[in-house]
Formats: C-alpha cells, sequence, structure tokens
C-alpha cells in the first residue's frame, strides 16, 4: 500500500491518541460494500471534540484524511487508504423548542435512519424521509441525502463545518446552496481543496400526530423493500440524469444482473450493485465502467457517481 505518513507523524498520532490509533486496520467491515483494503491509520472518534482533535493533526502534519459516517456512498479500493481515516461516532442529539417548531440539533457521526426514527417518536415531522438511509448526519448534510421527495434542503437551518486552516464556522442554509444530492462543501471538495468536516446540524422540524408520522415512515419503508435490494451496498451508484432515471439507462442498456467477480448489477434495481462473498472493491468499478460506457454509448448520456471513491486507486481504463 501507498504510504504517506512518516513514522514520525505516527509517533505523533500515538502520542495524542494511544492506543485508539490502529495502523493497516481492514475498512470493509465499516462499509455497507463490506469491501475495500486497509487504513494506514485509523482513529474512531467518540465526539466531536475527538473529531476536531483528529483531523486538526492530520492537517497540522500535512496527511490526507477522509471521514467515514455510516459508509454507504462510498466504495475503498482493494489497495487500501492512504493516510488517516477516522470512524464519526460523534451522535449526541439534543431538542430545543421554539414556539411554532422544534430545533434537532444532531451530531455528525449521528445514523440519520435512527435520528427519523427518534424524531417520529417525539412527534416532530421532517425526516420521515430519511428512515431506511444507512448514512449518517454528516454525509447526509454534505451531500443533500434525500428520498421520496425529501431532503436535507427542506429541514437543514444551519451546519457547523471545520474549514482547514480557518477552524469553525456556522454554514446557514443558504450558504450550502444545495442543488440534487450536491452542496457548496461537496463542490468544492470536487475542485480538489482540502477536505472541510461537518461537526454537527441544527434540523427544524415541526409537531406531527405519531400515528401519522409513523404510517408515513412505514410506507417508505416499504416502498423501499419492495423496489430495492438488500445485502451489500452502497446505495444509488450514480445520480438520476437531467430528466431520466439512472436505473433504468442501465436496465434499458441491457446490463440488469450483469456481472463481474462477486458483484452484480441488482435485478430490482439497475442502479443499486451488490456485492456477493467474495467480491472485490475492483468488481464493483468496473461494473460501474462497464454501466457508463454503456449508458453514453447507447444513448449519448454521461452519467455522475454518487458514490465516492476512496483510496488508491490503479485505474485500468
Amino acid at each position: 500500500m501507498k504510504t504517506a505518513v512518516s513514522e514520525m507523524t505516527r509517533d505523533r498520532f500515538q502520542e495524542v491518541f494511544g492506543d485508539a490509533l490502529k495502523l493497516e486496520e481492514p475498512i470493509a467491515r465499516y462499509t455497507s460494500a463490506r469491501v475495500g483494503g486497509p487504513a494506514e491509520m485509523f482513529l474512531a472518534a467518540n465526539s466531536v471534540s475527538e473529531l476536531r482533535r483528529a483531523v486538526e493533526l492530520a492537517y497540522a502534519q500535512r496527511i490526507p484524511y477522509f471521514i467515514l459516517g455510516g459508509g454507504s456512498n462510498v466504495l475503498v479500493s482493494d489497495n487500501g487508504v492512504s493516510g488517516l481515516i477516522i470512524l464519526n461516532r460523534a451522535r449526541n442529539v439534543r431538542f430545543r423548542h421554539t414556539g411554532i417548531s422544534v430545533v434537532c440539533t444532531a451530531e455528525s457521526g449521528m445514523n440519520l435512519s435512527s435520528l427519523a426514527r427518534q424524531c417520529i417518536a417525539k412527534g416532530l415531522g421532517g425526516l420521515e424521509w430519511a428512515v431506511g438511509i444507512p448514512g449518517s448526519v454528516g454525509g447526509a448534510v454534505f451531500g443533500n441525502a434525500g428520498a421520496h421527495g425529501g431532503d436535507i434542503n427542506s429541514v437543514l437551518l444551519d451546519a457547523t463545518v471545520w474549514e482547514p486552516g480557518n477552524g469553525v464556522r456556522v454554514y446557514s442554509n443558504e450558504e450550502m446552496a444545495y442543488g440534487y444530492r450536491t452542496s457548496a462543501l461537496k463542490r468544492d471538495q470536487q475542485k480538489a481543496r482540502t477536505r472541510r468536516i461537518v461537526l454537527s446540524a441544527e434540523l427544524q422540524l415541526g409537531p406531527e400526530s405519531v400515528d401519522v408520522l409513523t404510517a408515513r415512515a412505514d410506507a417508505f419503508t416499504a416502498q423501499r423493500k419492495q423496489t430495492q435490494p438488500g445485502g451489500a451496498s452502497m446505495g444509488s451508484m450514480f445520480k438520476n440524469p437531467e430528466n431520466y432515471y439512472a436505473g433504468y439507462l442501465i436496465e434499458s442498456a441491457g446490463l440488469k444482473g450483469f456481472q463481474i467477480g462477486g458483484a452484480r448489477i441488482s435485478e430490482k434495481h439497475a442502479n443499486f450493485f451488490v456485492g456477493e462473498e467474495g467480491a472485490e472493491a475492483e468488481d464493483i468499478r468496473e461494473l460501474i465502467a462497464e454501466a457508463w460506457n454503456a449508458v453514453r454509448q447507447q444513448f449519448g448520456i454521461e452519467m455522475e457517481l454518487e458514490v465516492e471513491l476512496v483510496g488508491n486507486w490503479d485505474f485500468k481504463d
């Protein structure tokens, strides 16, 4: 595996984090795809302060870092990941009443689906669409996660973000400049800027009947089970192109059920790629290339990945 960390830097991290720091930690078990090689260095951050301490040290030591939340929407290379992987377990949640609404402040490592269930139990509407989504609050805020006609943009008041070299800054909803599965933070990252980190988010929710919210969430769950596969998957592989559904395009290209190695394009929904026992990340990446090329050749549409490729890839195409 390519190394990005000097012995002196490793010693510094061990001095700060002790036994919490792990070297060459297998990452597959922390991701929904269940594939991928080891992280050169690995830390689990159990609070926002630990998360900040880890990214600030990584930035100061000039080593690459990546945050794992729920482990969905990422595909980790079989060759592993150079630098530092931080598993975000900062999950504190609190609620405050503002009169006509309730503001939920959730730390970025909180599971989005679990948070939605908590809100439903309290009779707070606005997140029912998120039941069953495996990602974290931080990932959802970063990528404007959404489903069933709802998304983070519709409930976010502001997000507290750590910026490399500048410290902590609060972004309003308007400053996040949300679009379909994207945000100002995500667009800046794609310009190769050093990665910003969502620490927490304030979500505005409204009072509603628990029975009504539960029924709505149950309907969404039933629809999800009917239309999406189970098993080791990362969620939707491609964003829906304008005026099209990615799954429809991939199916129309004749690739539903297509398999490479231990990975296949789901027969239930062609925008979901499922790994079977023995699957490797490279199998999935080759499926991605096959689907992208087939849709481009047959329909002239260049699809955009919703999943992020992480780590040391040896691209063959």
